[in-house]
């Protein structure tokens, strides 16, 4: 029986209904981790058009004075051995090299620099208020989660992702067919030029872009591939050859009465999708539906955000 679209309009947030069904997950084209292909089932499932914006964080910042991993000090016990003056709030930003550099070593275009969060995303001196529409990045899973709980929304899971990146279509490579750029059409904030030295995106996106710069697909959803890397509530597995495990966003009732989410710590990992600005056909061709990552859950980088979903609107 075909899908009907509940008769219930989207609340105010324009949240976007997603209709599930039978879907497949993977590829053997790309990545190890990728592979096998795999049938799924995922249920419809409403949507956030686009990322989290800064705007978007700084109003649930406001409102609860979260404190993000990036503005909070890092634990000595998790990391010993290291250099106490490197322990202090701060993200990675990625910076772009002078000129052509191995790609075997990512720490060439990363640094660690104290300061950076979702309010400064490059760093002090920048400032979340010059890009109020780009995606918040600098946000660890449990930022994410957090903001999840305040909306009343959740974190997608990695099926629900893939199945709604591809927008409606068959599940060729990339989300809009079988090119990256059919007759040379852009259709997402991906690197352009070689990586990661020079940028030559056309549209001068050379970091993040506003939310919607590129068209919706066939979903009516922004940004699904490309632009940032968007957190899922699902653990990492280094292929989906086992079975996954969904994390609960929402509040845990403790046997001493206490709300609490799953605590997560430097070592666990949690998958993220959709590819980001600078995924390039020279070292990450991961802006696909299939492409999946590995994400330390505390780690905060200039290239991952989120958006959420609801499973109880329909």
């Amino acid at each position: 029986m075909p899908h009907r679209a509940p008769e219930r309009a989207p609340d105010a947030d324009e949240l976007i209904w997603v209709p599930g069904g039978h879907t497949s997950m993977g590829s053997v084209r790309f990545y190890p981790e990728e592979r096998p292909v795999v049938e799924v089932v995922v249920g419809d499932v409403w949507w956030q058009q686009h990322p989290v914006t800064n705007a978007q964080f700084a109003a649930f910042v406001a409102t609860t004075g979260h404190v993000t991993v990036a503005e909070s000090a890092l634990d000595p016990d998790d990391f010993p051995g290291a250099d106490p003056e490197l322990l202090v709030p701060g993200s990675q930003v990625f910076t772009q090299p002078h000129g052509p550099v191995s790609l075997h070593d990512w720490t060439v275009w990363w640094r660690w620099q104290p300061g950076a969060s979702w309010r400064a995303p490059q760093g002090p001196g920048s400032d979340w208020r010059d890009v109020p529409d780009h995606p918040v990045v600098h946000v660890g899973w449990e930022d994410a989660a957090a903001y999840a709980a305040w909306a009343g929304l959740d974190l997608p899971t990695e099926a629900e992702f893939e199945h709604a990146a591809r927008g409606a279509g068959e599940p060729e490579d990339y989300a809009w067919g079988t090119q990256l750029h059919p007759d040379g059409q852009i259709l997402a904030n991906t690197w352009q030029g070689p990586f990661p030295w020079r940028s030559d995106d056309p549209h001068g996106h050379h970091r993040t872009s506003p939310v919607a710069s590129y068209p919706a697909n066939g979903y009516g959803l922004f940004d699904m591939i490309g632009n940032v890397w968007e957190w899922t509530r699902t653990r990492w597995t280094p292929s989906h050859a086992g079975p996954s495990e969904d994390l609960s966003t929402g509040p845990v009732t403790t046997c001493c009465g206490a709300s609490l989410r799953p605590a997560l710590g430097e070592t666990d990992r949690m998958v993220t999708k959709g590819g980001s600005h600078l995924c390039s056909p020279h070292y990450c061709q991961r802006y696909r539906p299939a492409a999946r990552q590995g994400h330390g859950a505390k780690d905060s980088t200039s290239h991952v955000g989120f958006r959420c979903v609801s499973r109880t609107l329909a």
